[in-house]
């Protein structure tokens, strides 16, 4: 009976695991670390060459670490088990990214919170609305993805937003939202939903800092382009 190609069948100077002993992982190839976190290939591939058609099929790891569970298992050659290790590492990937503490959260300008958020948001292939709740050092103490879906003033109701400021006895916050085409541009209802929740801040006496749009490898500030 076949069985899958392993990294311990490739010759020795040829393991990626060898190799980042020997080396460092920074002397690998992209192929060659995704190999070692996939461990083995299928019966017609070693896992190297695996790696390399998977990297192949989509343009490199932007476009992999998008994936999904679902476009992940319809790869020819990666099943559950393979899937759910891609899965870990993509979220681990945005985990780091993202992952900040104490008084490196502090927000000063426009451009903390894109760097805050931008990993993450820009790989996004649908928009999503996030909420960074401040205290009043303007230190980030909550992150959440609040809403999906194009912005609609009509649907982005602001007692989701200001419940989660309340709840996490917030004295500000700042609103955020990706573009997947990639331009950073202001829909008039980006603008129509900051404005809602401007007016509706100065009700609870909460303060709407700023709403961030990221795009592909840039961001805009509404209250830097005065429409806040």
């Amino acid at each position: 009976m076949s069985t899958n190609l392993k990294i311990t069948d490739l010759p020795i100077q040829e393991r990626p695991r060898e190799k980042l002993v020997k080396y460092g992982a920074d002397t690998l190839s992209n192929a060659e670390l995704l190999a070692i976190i996939l461990r083995s290939g299928t019966k017609n591939e070693n896992v190297v060459e695996l790696s390399n058609r998977i990297l192949k099929e989509y343009k490199g790891l932007n476009s992999l670490l998008k994936l999904n569970y679902k476009d992940l298992t319809s790869l020819k050659g990666i099943k559950n088990a393979k899937a759910t290790q891609l899965m870990a590492m993509i979220e681990l990937f945005k985990r780091f990214n993202s992952f900040k503490s104490g008084e490196s959260n502090r927000i000063t300008c426009p451009k903390d919170v894109a760097n805050l958020v931008k990993n993450e948001m820009s790989m996004l292939d649908q928009e999503v609305l996030k909420i960074l709740v401040l205290n009043t050092k303007n230190i980030v103490i909550s992150d959440k993805n609040v809403f999906k879906g194009s912005l609609n003033s009509s649907i982005v109701h602001p007692r989701e937003i200001f419940k989660e400021v309340i709840t996490k006895n917030g004295a500000s916050f700042i609103i955020c939202h990706n573009h997947p085409s990639g331009d950073v541009t202001p829909s008039k209802e980006d603008i129509n939903v900051t404005i809602r929740l401007k007016e509706c801040g100065k009700i609870f006496g909460i303060e709407l800092i700023d709403h961030i749009i990221i795009g592909s490898g840039d961001y805009l500030s509404l209250r830097e382009k005065s429409l806040l």
